[in-house]
């Protein structure tokens, strides 16, 4: 099992799906975990399932508070944060031509925006202690595109090629920063697909299934661990064989 015992985690994104999964993962393995999100309901959820967890409700789009959100972060764990993990982000899907310019805006900020200035100003802590790990959790779609994600599609692909310039930028002072991107996983979403639709996307996966919201979170939990100490830049694909990169 992979050993994170006393490792001092942020999560974003920490109420969805997959974002529960990884919550438990990393828990499980001893770490001491900050969950952020927007649904105080769920938010208490998780706090009353976990007694010991960290939460603080905090909405990404608001980027004139990501300063201070990370500071409250580095006081609740006391001046040291070993991993960042995002995992916030939203679809909002439509055709190119039937894009609003809003549409395209707030995926954009939301995704990729928000996961830059968090990582940016949680990086300047971690430079404190010449150590940290930073994880961005991407999709299958920023590196094969998919129609009516033009936004999403755009927002993940950048999320990608940015964690490979801060990989660069920041080796030398010890802190990694790589990729998981899921492919199909079974979700609330993923449920609402029609039999047939998800027959013909099984049939595009080398494994014939969509994969498990753990899958998910056994990447995340091993980037997060001393055993992927020698890996930055990268991004793992969680996606069954549906995409070789």
């Amino acid at each position: 099992m992979i050993n994170l015992k006393n490792l001092n985690i942020i999560l974003t994104g920490a109420t969805g799906v997959i974002g529960n999964s990884i919550l438990d993962k990393l828990t499980s393995a001893g770490s001491n975990v900050l969950a952020t999100g927007t649904n105080e309901q769920k938010l208490k959820i998780i706090k009353d399932k976990y007694k010991d967890l960290n939460v603080l409700k905090f909405d990404v789009t608001n980027h004139d508070k990501i300063e201070k959100f990370v500071e409250d972060c580095n006081k609740i764990f006391l001046g040291k944060i070993d991993v960042l993990i995002n995992n916030a982000g939203i679809t909002q899907d439509n055709l190119s031509i039937r894009m609003k310019d809003e549409e395209w805006k707030k995926v954009i900020d939301i995704n990729l925006t928000s996961t830059f200035l968090i990582t940016k100003n949680v990086i300047k802590k971690m430079l404190k202690s010449k150590n940290g790990k930073i994880i961005n959790v991407t999709s299958i779609v920023g590196h094969t595109g998919n129609i009516g994600q033009a936004n999403y599609s755009a927002s993940k692909a950048g999320i990608i090629a940015m964690s490979k310039s801060l990989a660069l930028e920041y080796g030398k002072k010890n802190i990694t920063v790589n990729c998981v991107s899921p492919g199909f996983i079974v979700s609330d979403m993923t449920a609402k697909i029609s039999d047939e639709h998800t027959n013909l996307m099984k049939s595009r996966i080398s494994l014939n299934k969509f994969g498990s919201p753990e899958d998910v979170a056994n990447s995340i939990a091993f980037l997060s661990s001393n055993l992927s100490n020698y890996i930055t830049g990268e991004t793992i694909h969680v996606n069954g064989g549906m995409y070789f990169s």
